[in-house]
């Protein structure tokens, strides 16, 4: 397709459901590098639910995840179990399988967290995710479902994309793969209930968007979008939700889990359209699609967001903003092929921030850092956290006074974790025109 033409379906059959789609018009006309489509009025298939779909609960799941969180500490979630290891196989992905714990430590080098003050999720058991996934799906996990071998674990080397990890043994590549990404998941489903009760939260991890109730791909192995969504509306948290997913993919994953729940979840998801994951089918979940071209830099990018994030909230009322804030955007990077600065994205997650706290009736927002594969993807979220706070977009009053108390206690004590950088220069408050004079 050449660039600045329209994103068309060409129909089809769906390769999950096996149910026949038509394909659509030509949807909306490129403005700053952007094709954008309001897909309210588009035609839904019949019935896109999975045949082997949960059944929706009466009572609210019984869980374990929503572990006791005291004053003193931020609504940042994050354990060590996070980070991945499996016998040097994740080299061979591009994705930094340890990206998580270096946010951490870079923000506890900076002095705004502790182990005491940050929040460490429990794993999400296999009942937590039976509220959305298939048995068929968990089990295809276990074993190589297709003959029936136990022992190796075939499905989730097509999901990580790294092959040899079809011939490790399946308990190691639970211990080593799944479990971190299950406890990433714990903390997505936490994070949720505390962004209700705290007005924001993040989870250093998870915004897996790829995967769905019954399939998952592109590193993502559990659905933790859908999840802390399907938690909140079976605890009655929430009535409506809006998904802003500004990862340079899109976010196919939980486009087919709500798309018969058009008003109760709306998504706004933008992406290059150019790249994986080609989800004809799912962009029918999408309330607001914004399709960027190759090498979109900051102006452009920066513009999109804030009308399409304002004009979609004229649109829809929603009580919790679920943000996959993806750093897959940032120029260089292999997969995205989109060219913003490391400036351009901390003023993208400020602004999400902003739009949030300042409407009439402040929204509260729930932040996942999703994708991005280049090593200094760490340092610029750590930043980009940092420069929130700065902005007092997020505070926790009492978790900072905890830590200053403990400086004095112990003035002799300093973090003994070397960052290997200075802080970038997180940007001041300043009025959205005078950003637009980055990259045209």
């Amino acid at each position: 397709m050449e660039s600045g033409e329209s994103q068309q379906d060409e129909g089809g059959v769906d390769v999950d459901t096996g149910k026949t789609y038509c394909g659509s018009e030509t949807l909306g006309k490129p403005t700053d590098a952007a094709n954008v489509s309001d897909d309210h009025s588009q035609q839904r298939p019949p019935d896109s639910r999975p045949t082997d779909q949960p059944t929706p609960q009466s009572q609210p799941h019984k869980t374990t995840l929503f572990v006791q969180v005291k004053e003193t500490q931020w609504p940042i979630i994050y354990s060590p179990d996070y980070n991945i290891g499996f016998l040097g196989l994740e080299k061979l992905h591009p994705f930094d399988s340890g990206k998580w714990g270096k946010v951490f430590n870079f923000l506890k080098a900076d002095g705004m967290v502790s182990d005491e003050t940050i929040v460490r999720p429990q794993e999400a058991t296999t009942e937590d995710l039976l509220v959305v996934h298939t048995k068929k799906y968990l089990d295809s996990l276990r074993e190589n479902i297709a003959v029936a071998i136990p022992e190796w674990s075939v499905t989730v080397a097509s999901i990580t994309e790294v092959p040899p990890v079809a011939l490790l043994p399946n308990p190691i590549v639970q211990r080593r793969v799944l479990k971190p990404l299950r406890t990433q998941t714990g903390g997505t489903i936490l994070a949720g209930k505390l962004a209700m009760e705290r007005g924001w939260a993040i989870n250093i991890g998870g915004g897996f968007h790829h995967c769905s109730s019954e399939r998952g791909g592109g590193f993502c192995a559990f659905a933790d979008i859908t999840l802390a969504i399907k938690f909140l509306l079976d605890l009655r948290m929430v009535e409506k939700v809006m998904i802003v997913d500004l990862d340079a993919h899109q976010g196919n994953g939980h486009e087919r889990d709500f798309m018969d729940m058009r008003e109760t979840v709306f998504i706004l998801d933008m992406f290059n359209r150019s790249i994986y994951p080609h989800d004809g089918y799912a962009k029918r979940g999408i309330s607001r699609k914004v399709e960027l071209d190759f090498n979109t830099e900051d102006g452009p990018f920066l513009r999109a967001v804030e009308r399409h994030l304002k004009q979609a909230l004229e649109e829809f009322r929603p009580d919790l903003i679920v943000y996959n804030a993806g750093t897959d955007i940032l120029e260089g990077d292999p997969l995205g092929a989109l060219s913003i600065t490391p400036e351009g994205i901390v003023q993208r997650d400020q602004m999400v921030f902003e739009i949030a706290k300042n409407r009439t009736k402040p929204i509260p927002i729930l932040m996942v850092t999703s994708g991005g594969y280049q090593k200094n993807n760490a340092r610029i979220i750590a930043d980009s956290i940092l420069n929130l706070k700065k902005q007092r977009l997020i505070q926790c009053q009492e978790a900072e006074e905890y830590l200053k108390n403990k400086a004095k206690q112990s003035p002799s004590q300093e973090s003994s974790v070397d960052t290997g950088a200075a802080n970038a220069n997180p940007t001041s408050r300043r009025s959205w025109s005078s950003i637009f004079g980055f990259k045209k």
